[in-house]
């Protein structure tokens, strides 16, 4: 990151710094993306098994690691007010802070897996690749989290290209592993959906490890050498990190988790209904990773003029990125809209799945409307420091009006499954207007004080 005094150039920062976030967000977006895919061609079974897997991990991963985003903060903060020496102690902190929390993951999640599993209306089937699945994936949670870290740290820095480049040489490693272990391909074991689980836990350790080699040889990370000194644990630095990262957490859960219960719900209607609405959800999810991956750069230039004290540059990249991350959601959902057909056969070659989830793409048009508008405000606001209030509005939006009204329309019309969506669309939108006038809100105080 520099200071910028123009237009232009504060274009120019933006996107250098989204579209290395852009491809690594799809990269790991697409190891989902293909894991469905994936195993929706080796039976209906399988991708419903899947998508009751991946609805209960994707909630847990996406929620605690958005506990680590605070690294960005931290350290963009950092090297906005000089505080280069500070960086590595920050850094080792967030490592120690991630090998708890995927400990704990593992460690309650074997406790409350069946349970939970049990509670479902799903065949015996489906819940065995289920089971199998995440049992699979939890070989990897790890090094998921210890990347995690390391990536923020990096990205913290505006070198966005490097994370960008490790997922792109990873991400044909874990379809590589996918094809062996789902289909069972030179002497591999055929494991079906189980099989996508074992390959993603392989392609974390891989990334993990990649990440730790750059950081120890390239600059300028390499010049903090982070690794030469045996910090111990602080539970005081945890605690600032917690501070930022926990509402960051919860507030990515409230969203993330909203699917998930969605798709629980969904298990009513059967596997076919549950099969497609996965399969759209996820299509939906690999579109999402545009206006997440601005309100990433945001944190970073945000961060960086708010640590600085240049609240005007702030406030300008903000709405800079809002613009930007509105005028590609209306391409996409134009895109979307006339080739969902094409994008749902991908999925499937089950006529009654692939007309479902056709149609659920229509509403997956919407998503994209309200997440332009959602997504970076949460990442200006991260810059800014101010998470509290987005986890409120979070919560609000999703579990008190998005699902509770999305019941009442699966319920009481004629909508049925298609009730959820549209009840989540409505208080996704309702979420970004209360999200837009909080970062108007607090613009305006910040100008205010450094006026004064």
């Amino acid at each position: 990151m520099y200071p910028t005094h123009r237009l232009s150039e504060k274009l120019k920062v933006i996107l250098t710094l989204l579209f290395p976030i852009l491809v690594t967000q799809i990269g790991l977006s697409a190891m989902s993306f293909f894991d469905t895919l994936m195993s929706g061609h080796a039976g209906t079974n399988d991708l419903a098994g899947v998508a009751i897997g991946s609805s209960l991990w994707m909630p847990v991963y996406t929620g605690l690691s958005g506990i680590l985003i605070a690294i960005t903060t931290l350290i963009s903060n950092h090297l906005g007010r000089k505080r280069q020496r500070a960086i590595p102690f920050t850094l080792m902190q967030g490592i120690y802070l991630s090998i708890a929390i995927a400990l704990a993951v593992v460690i309650i999640g074997g406790v409350v897996l069946q349970p939970i599993l049990n509670a479902m209306e799903l065949t015996e089937v489906v819940q065995s690749i289920a089971k199998r699945y995440l049992h699979a994936l939890a070989i990897g949670i790890l090094p998921l989290f210890v990347y995690g870290v390391l990536r923020n740290f990096m990205d913290a820095h505006g070198k966005t290209t490097i994370t960008m480049v490790i997922t792109l040489c990873s991400l044909p490693i874990n379809i590589l592993f996918n094809y062996l272990f789902i289909f069972g391909k030179f002497g591999f074991p055929r494991l079906g959906g189980v099989g996508t689980g074992y390959a993603t836990a392989i392609t974390y350790w891989i990334i993990a490890l990649i990440a730790l080699i750059v950081i120890i040889r390239v600059h300028p990370f390499a010049s903090y050498k982070p690794f030469r000194h045996v910090y111990k644990i602080s539970f005081k630095e945890w605690k600032a990190q917690l501070k930022i990262g926990v509402p960051i957490g919860f507030a990515i859960f409230f969203e993330t988790s909203i699917f998930s219960a969605v798709t629980l719900f969904m298990s009513r209607y059967g596997t076919v209904t549950v099969a497609a609405h996965q399969a759209a959800l996820n299509f939906e999810a690999l579109l999402f990773m545009v206006p997440l991956s601005i309100a990433m750069a945001l944190t970073i230039a945000v961060g960086y003029e708010n640590g600085s004290g240049r609240y005007q540059d702030a406030k300008t990249y903000s709405f800079l990125g809002i613009g930007l991350a509105i005028i590609i959601a209306c391409v996409l959902s134009i895109f979307l809209y006339t080739f969902r057909e094409s994008f749902a056969r991908l999925y499937t070659e089950d006529s009654h799945v692939l007309q479902l989830t056709s149609h659920f793409l229509i509403y997956a048009v919407f998503f994209q409307l309200s997440d332009a508008l959602q997504a970076p405000i949460q990442g200006a606001l991260r810059g800014y420091k101010d998470v509290n209030v987005a986890l409120i509005l979070t919560l609000i939006a999703y579990w008190i009006i998005g699902l509770p009204l999305g019941y009442i329309l699966a319920a009481y019309t004629g909508l049925g499954p298609y009730g959820y969506w549209v009840g989540l669309i409505c208080g996704l939108a309702l979420g970004a207007i209360g999200l837009a006038l909080r970062l108007i809100t607090l613009q305006k105080q910040e100008m205010h004080q450094s006026i004064h």
